[in-house]
């Protein structure tokens, strides 16, 4: 099975959180048989920023910003028996999403794969004539990686034949326990890009929490933070690395979650550092969200707080002992039913017509 994929990377994470579960679920549907075309633009400096090389188990074409490239890519990519669009490819989206559809025929699935379903949704529902509505249709199949039912519900009102959630996981080839690393270590690490609505959330549960707790070292990753006002014991690392992510997750007494205020608000869109950090056994404290216990049992795998002030309560009265515990009970969830491996066997099992059952394929 061939499958033509518009992405914005696979190759560099540089602004471009997707990168890990476009990786983790890709070289999963490789195992399964799948040969994969990566298209992604030469954009936001991402090329100049790769953490990878070329993988085996996909190719990987990256095309010039311009209409000709793109229409060069769509060319190469007629006769796949599936053809993937993938929301924030940063480039021609609008003209992608709609000429992807010109790919479509009995043989060729076209898929739009939503990595920010809020933002889309919210888009289109504001704007009656946002081509969207009229494309949105016409898909064969939406795929999100988050959103639980409110989501399918959305999406569905908007025409969506079918709408299934893939959520974020983790691979353990690429994301278990390592050492501690001295740079890495802190009472809090947090690892997020700055983005608008992310920052009040930021403000409210890392830099309101690191306020109430002078004595205590946090640790902030993540790229846009530089000039932001900071308590005297938040110490900015700017742009981590993927590389270096099992480092940052296994350095520091407990590691925060934050969800950005569209994934909080619609629920059940847990990010995919919460699997990340949980599959290298840290102790995870995370912003609520409606639907957190269907991943993670709070208390018992993950932490859960409510604001900032809760978060220092907990960090607070977290021994090294407490957060071991918990790491470990959340690494045992994570390999039990977690895995990209997992992820990509329902939604090999979809993509192929063996199931059109979307719990089916959530759960496979």
């Amino acid at each position: 099975m061939n499958m033509a994929f518009f992405g914005s990377s696979l190759v560099s994470a540089y602004w471009n959180g997707a990168a890990t579960y476009y990786r983790g679920l890709i070289r999963e549907l490789h195992s399964l048989g799948w040969r994969v075309t990566f298209y992604e633009p030469d954009a936001y400096g991402r090329q100049q920023h790769r953490d990878m090389d070329d993988p085996h188990w996909a190719k990987v074409v990256v095309y010039p910003p311009t209409q000709d490239g793109v229409d060069a890519c769509l060319e190469q990519a007629a006769g796949a028996d599936v053809v993937v669009k993938a929301s924030g490819v940063g480039i021609f989206d609008e003209y992608l999403e709609r000429e992807v559809l010109r790919l479509q025929s009995p043989s060729t699935l076209v898929t739009y794969w939503d990595v920010d379903a809020p933002a889309t949704l919210a888009r289109i529902d504001a704007d009656p004539a946002d081509p969207m509505r009229a494309n949105l249709p016409r898909y064969d199949l939406v795929l999100t990686y988050g959103g639980g039912q409110p989501v399918v519900q959305a999406f569905e009102k908007f025409g969506a034949r079918l709408c299934v959630p893939i959520y974020n996981g983790f691979s353990p080839e690429t994301h278990h326990p390592v050492g501690c690393r001295a740079r890495f270590r802190a009472d809090l690490s947090f690892l997020g890009n700055r983005l608008p609505d992310r920052e009040a959330r930021v403000e409210e549960f890392f830099l309101k929490a690191a306020e109430r707790l002078p004595s205590r070292s946090f640790l902030l990753g993540g790229n846009g933070w530089d000039g932001k006002p900071m308590p005297g014991n938040v110490r900015w690392l700017g742009h981590v690395y993927t590389a270096d992510h099992n480092a940052l997750n296994c350095s520091a007494l407990a590691v925060l979650n934050i969800n950005r205020e569209s994934m909080a608000l619609n629920g059940w869109s847990p990010a995919t550092r919460v699997f990340e950090a949980a599959a290298a056994g840290a102790c995870v404290i995370t912003d609520a969200f409606t639907g957190v216990g269907d991943f993670f049992e709070p208390g018992r795998e993950i932490l859960v707080a409510g604001s900032g002030e809760e978060v220092a309560e907990i960090l607070a009265d977290l021994s090294p002992r407490k957060a071991r515990v918990i790491g470990l009970a959340a690494l045992a969830r994570a390999m039990d039913q977690h895995t990209y491996a997992r992820r990509a066997r329902g939604l090999d099992w979809l993509l192929r017509g063996e199931i059109t059952d979307r719990e089916a394929a959530q759960c496979a």
